[in-house]
């Protein structure tokens, strides 16, 4: 026994309109891959719920973009204005651009080189040449920066040895005669590595 006809409705349930949503969208889905595989058509369904989500199914040799050019060359109908038209021109031109930059970049890595003629070789061997004299250029200004971080770190090393040997030689002498070895120690040591005394404030005594 068949099943009643369905009256063709808004469904008022919410939940039920989503599930009848699902299968139905399902089910077309599903018809539209079987149609372009049986009988080797293309096909592009794009469908949204109700609540804004996209579901979509375009057959396996072509895509959507190619779908809507067609559709709009065989209708007639306008589906891009100029606004729309100058966007894809730029993005042709932007991926026009990107294609040419990566030519050139396989060719400064030595890829790809047998098309060129020997004239089209010459700014490429003159961009690497440029490419190498800024390259050795930065490393002798990192070498020359190392060296004079190496002389300060060394300067810096002798006057802490300085002052540690004199500290351990005033450490290694008698109570008595601590204060006159300071003095002379001190006396030995450059004025340039010698603490000066902090003066007291007299406006604050």
């Amino acid at each position: 026994m068949g099943r009643g006809k369905i009256e063709i409705k808004r469904i008022e349930n919410s939940t039920n309109r989503q599930v009848t949503f699902s299968k139905r969208r399902n089910g077309i889905i599903k018809k539209a891959k079987e149609i372009s595989v049986l009988c080797e058509s293309e096909i592009a369904i794009v469908v949204f719920s109700s609540l804004n989500k996209m579901s979509e199914f375009c057959s396996p040799n072509t895509t959507l973009p190619k779908m809507l050019e067609k559709y709009q060359q065989h209708s007639g109908k306008k589906l891009w204005d100029a606004k729309h038209e100058n966007l894809s021109a730029e993005i042709d031109r932007i991926k026009r651009e990107n294609d040419n930059m990566q030519i050139e970049l396989r060719h400064l890595k030595g890829d790809d080189l047998s098309s060129l003629n020997p004239r089209e070789l010459i700014p490429i061997e003159e961009a690497l040449q440029n490419g190498v004299t800024s390259v050795r250029a930065k490393q002798m200004e990192f070498l020359k920066m190392m060296k004079l971080n190496g002389k300060l770190l060394e300067e810096e090393n002798k006057k802490l040895a300085y002052l540690l040997h004199h500290q351990e030689l005033a450490m290694d002498g008698n109570h008595g005669g601590c204060h006159q070895r300071g003095t002379e120690y001190a006396s030995e040591i450059p004025m340039a590595l010698r603490v000066q005394p902090v003066q007291p404030n007299l406006q604050q005594a």
